[in-house]
Order: C-alpha cells, then sequence, then structure tokens
C-alpha cells in the first residue's frame, strides 16, 4: 500500500471536507490511505497528490463521486442498536398514529413521512420499513412514505437495488423476518416487492438546502453528526429542525448528544432510549 505524507493528508482532508463537509484531521491518516488506496490503483496515479490533482480536473466530477463512495463510511446493518427500532414500534409510531387520526378525517388515510438522513446501503430504511409491516399490517388505511438519503452514489444504487449477500443478512436480521421479507436471488437474498414499494431512495448531501425535501414527522439522522465540526452540526440540526413536524420525532445516535449543539430540540426519554421533539 503506497504510504500517504503528511501534506497529503492535510490537502486531501481539505478536499474532503470541500466535497462532502466530512471532517478529517491527521489523526485519520489511515483512513484516507486505506480507502484511497483502491483509487489510486484503478487510476494508475503514483501518489495521493496525483489522485487528487486529476479529480480537481475532471470536469465530469466522476472522481470526485468515487472518492466520496470510498470515504463515506458504510459501517451499517439490520436493526442496528436494536433500541431505536423497539422505540419506533412501541412508542413513536403508536403515540403518532394517535395524534394523526384524531386530527384527520375519517374519509382519508392516516398520514405518515420517514426519512432515513443517512441511508447507507439501505439496512436501516428496510428495517424501519419491516417495524411498520409488523405493527400495521393493513397499510390501506395510512399513507406511509419512507425517504432514504445519502451522499454515495455508490451506496444509494445499492439500496435501491434491495439485495444483501449472507454475511449482511446474518447481521441483525432475525430468521423469522428473513423469510417473511425476503426471497432468494442467486447466492444472495431480495428484498420483497411489497417492502421495496414503501421505500424511495434519492442522493443528497446534508450540507445543502431542505428546502425541495417537504416536512416529516420521524428523521433518522443516527451517527451521521459525529463526522461534521462542530459548527456543521449546528447548521445540520437547525435544517432538521425546519424540516420535522411540531410533534414530530427525532432519532440520533446513541452515543449522540444535541447539548449546545441545537437548543430548539429537547431529548426525551422512553425506557432506555433518548429521543428528540421540538420545543413548543
Amino acid at each position: 500500500m503506497k504510504k500517504i505524507t503528511l501534506d497529503e493528508v492535510r490537502i486531501l482532508s481539505r478536499y474532503i471536507y470541500d466535497i462532502s463537509k466530512i471532517t478529517l484531521d491527521q489523526s485519520k491518516a489511515y483512513l484516507i490511505e486505506s480507502r484511497l488506496s483502491e483509487l489510486l490503483k484503478e487510476q494508475n496515479c503514483s501518489s495521493f497528490y496525483e489522485l487528487y490533482q486529476r479529480a480537481k480536473a475532471d470536469l465530469t466530477k466522476s472522481l470526485e463521486k468515487k472518492i466520496i463512495d470510498k470515504i463515506t463510511t458504510k459501517e451499517t446493518y439490520f436493526f442496528r442498536d436494536n433500541r431505536p427500532f423497539e422505540l419506533l414500534q412501541h412508542k413513536i409510531l403508536p403515540d403518532l398514529i394517535d395524534m394523526r387520526t384524531a386530527k384527520s378525517s375519517k374519509f382519508f388515510p392516516v398520514s405518515i413521512r420517514i426519512w432515513s438522513a443517512a441511508c447507507s446501503t439501505g439496512q436501516e430504511i428496510y428495517s424501519i420499513a419491516i417495524v411498520i409491516k409488523e405493527l400495521l399490517p393493513d397499510l390501506t388505511k395510512y399513507n406511509v412514505k419512507i425517504s432514504g438519503t445519502d451522499i454515495s452514489d455508490a451506496a444509494i444504487a445499492r439500496a435501491s437495488y434491495g439485495v444483501f449477500n449472507k454475511f449482511e443478512i446474518e447481521r441483525g436480521l432475525t430468521h423469522d423476518k428473513l423469510e417473511k421479507y425476503f426471497i432468494p436471488f442467486k447466492d444472495k437474498w431480495k428484498v420483497k416487492d411489497e417492502l421495496r414499494a414503501m421505500v424511495s431512495f434519492s442522493k443528497h448531501n446534508l450540507m445543502f438546502s431542505f428546502t425541495h425535501i417537504g416536512k416529516f414527522d420521524i428523521i433518522f439522522c443516527r451517527n451521521v453528526g459525529i463526522y461534521f465540526s462542530s459548527e456543521d452540526r449546528k447548521k445540520l440540526f437547525n435544517k432538521i429542525a425546519d424540516v420535522l413536524a411540531q410533534d414530530g420525532y427525532l432519532i440520533i445516535g446513541a452515543t449522540e448528544s444535541l447539548t449546545n449543539i441545537c437548543s430548539r430540540f429537547e431529548p426525551k426519554r422512553h425506557l432506555k432510549s433518548v429521543y428528540y421533539q421540538l420545543k413548543k
């Protein structure tokens, strides 16, 4: 593996920040080196600086997209840290449905909009869809829309395809849910059409404007802010506050906190889980 120099770490860190707002410092030198080494060979570059120069000169931005795909973390699995999904099933969805049912006309289905803000390769968003199907077998009474976005083109393509290998399936998915919601596909498993139809995917950089995406009742933004600077985290969660319904719910990572980040939210606790809502 070609070794990266400190100057190259500095230059590439600045470039990666400019195109993604992901903050990497010199302590992340190995991460940059290991994740971009494959691109170095693919592009036949003699150094990481040459890779940077080619990316800057590429007017098609195809190399930029490849760098984003390599750098962005895709550590995900079905029902990762199961507590948010238990919270969704036993607290958030029942409360939200009760509130929406009381406010809506009996002639129209109850509307629920959910956003997975960094959906990666799709395991989180399909886990959400499974929870909804388990809780609401008859979806004809509800207008449920689940949106997944990610900065990585490759991640979005994989999530949309909905095909997972044996290793990915065994990470968090029980046998009964596998049998119920997936079908064998060659030597892998594919999400059934009924589950795939519940979700949609699109590319979105969380540092860009949210004005086009509308309002959401539930937002999952787990383990995303940790890759941003403190200032960019503040911008992110203030924009999330703008698109969350007044009585909506925000779920972030178990090790994350919005204290001193966004004063518009207040933490609330249910059993061993924490979620956030907008202050009244």
